[in-house]
């Protein structure tokens, strides 16, 4: 590694924390972006025949459905990995002791 990596490696311990946040937030919105594609996606593949000028109530059902479906697996899946963060300890604890 050279001096400037180092550097700029040891610059990062000191980031702004209005900085910080504004990136946090921003990364938040890009992964609620890339939700939003991913079920209106799989969502219009399963429940979209044929595209007309009016929505039938078949398919705004399966809309409803597939969404409400899409949201609950994620919520579930989020729920899981928290709880399995919980229960291991964070790497960063362990080397400290």
């Amino acid at each position: 590694m050279d001096s400037s990596s180092s550097s700029s490696a040891a610059g990062l311990g000191t980031v702004d924390p209005q900085l910080q946040h504004f990136i946090e937030v921003e990364t938040q919105k890009q992964r609620f972006q890339q939700l939003v594609h991913q079920m209106t996606e799989l969502c219009w593949e399963k429940c979209m025949d044929k595209p007309g000028p009016k929505l039938d109530s078949r398919a705004e059902a399966c809309f409803v459905n597939c969404v409400e479906r899409f949201i609950d697996t994620s919520q579930f899946i989020l729920n899981r990995l928290e709880q399995t963060q919980k229960s291991k300890p964070v790497f960063s604890e362990s080397l400290s002791d």
